[in-house]
């Protein structure tokens, strides 16, 4: 009884920390801006807007899928290096798929973490973002932004890996996430590599849509 309840709580904070990966973006407006901040100082701007829209947006706090889908397209997808991410997650196979079977991979991966953590945003009450000690130096071009999500319960630790993408006013984009000491990709590039081998590409992209359309009449 008492190893459900913390579990659930667990889980609950994990769902939680999770869904900050794809509100951390939202706040995305000022890209020229954007570019030129330090990634720590970006991912706090970024981690206090997100928790102040969810506070404020009742259909994003209430889960309303399309409402973050449309989000997710027009102010996340252009700062997380997704491809980056999805190729990690689905590991030495990637390179294997055609750029069509990339293509779908990418689709459904986004949509499973999307619905995943689109029923946690209700979670979201009175959350507040401390950046951890920044270790990095500016001629860095791969970091680690260290945080920790504090509310009612116990502190959760929210780490993120950022790259900085070539070119001018690029800066700097996720491409993994570590929540209470598990790297988001890491945890699914598991998942994915049973799949893979048992049936194949193919049988990962079908497997993944069928989550997807479960998980859509949840």
């Amino acid at each position: 009884m008492n190893n459900k309840t913390l579990q659930r709580r667990d889980l609950g904070r994990l769902v939680l920390a999770g869904a900050l990966l794809f509100g951390a973006a939202v706040a995305f407006v000022q890209p020229a801006h954007a570019a030129d901040e330090a990634p720590d100082a970006l991912v706090k701007r970024l981690s206090t807007d997100v928790l102040d829209t969810i506070k404020a947006d009742s259909s994003i706090k209430a889960g309303d899928v399309n409402k973050i889908m449309l989000l997710v397209d027009s102010k996340i997808m252009p700062n997380v290096n997704f491809q980056r991410m999805t190729a990690s997650a689905v590991g030495p196979a990637w390179r294997q798929a055609t750029p069509e079977q990339q293509k779908r991979l990418q689709e459904e991966f986004k949509t499973l973490l999307v619905r995943t953590y689109a029923g946690a945003l209700d979670q979201v009450t009175d959350q507040t973002v401390t950046i951890r000690p920044f270790r990095g130096s500016p001629t860095d071009t791969d970091v680690l932004v260290r945080t920790e999500v504090k509310g009612r319960g116990d502190p959760v630790q929210l780490d993120y890996r950022l790259e900085k993408t070539p070119g001018q006013g690029a800066g700097w984009k996720v491409y993994n996430l570590n929540v209470l000491g598990v790297w988001l990709v890491d945890t699914y590039r598991t998942q994915f590599a049973q799949e893979i081998n048992k049936s194949g590409i193919d049988g990962l992209i079908a497997a993944l849509a069928v989550r997807n359309k479960g998980n859509s009449k949840g």
